[in-house]
């Protein structure tokens, strides 16, 4: 089974955003602090016989602390 889908387009920017520059740095800063789920598949077909099947899911976020930080001795 396969199909397209065409993108939607929006008749007005929703609240200015189309407009608003952001580095790439913060655009990274702001996904990995909330986290990120990429999923995907691709399938190599030849004559209508799939040959090749990907499947991707991932998950990629930042790490932070669990417990107080450790102080170092002196």
């Amino acid at each position: 089974m396969t199909g397209t889908v065409a993108p939607v387009e929006s008749a007005e920017p929703v609240s200015g955003l189309a407009n608003r520059e952001i580095a790439l740095v913060d655009l990274l800063d702001r996904l990995l602090a909330g986290g990120v789920v990429l999923a995907g598949d691709l399938t190599v077909s030849l004559a209508g016989v799939d040959l090749i099947r990907i499947s991707l899911r991932a998950l990629i976020t930042s790490i932070t602390p669990v417990g107080p930080a450790e102080e170092e001795p002196s």
